[in-house]
């Protein structure tokens, strides 16, 4: 898939209007997450990797139940 192709189908602007960000699924889920699995395990970007571990912004223990490394 091209460059252009995945960010008119999988992106929108983020609020601040300084990037890009997944669209999510209609409840809310990532775009890729099929049941419990990634549908792009093997080509996952950083970010999703470290979810929800690497994460660090202020309240993330409210939003994902994890275990802080």
């Amino acid at each position: 898939m091209e460059e252009a192709e995945f960010i008119g189908t999988y992106t929108r602007l983020r609020s601040d209007r300084r990037g890009l960000s997944l669209i999510d699924q209609s409840d809310g889920a990532c775009i890729f997450l099929q049941g419990q699995d990634c549908r792009i395990q093997p080509v996952k970007p950083q970010q999703c990797r470290g979810f929800p571990n690497a994460w660090n912004f202020p309240g993330w223990r409210e939003v994902c139940e994890a275990t802080e490394i």
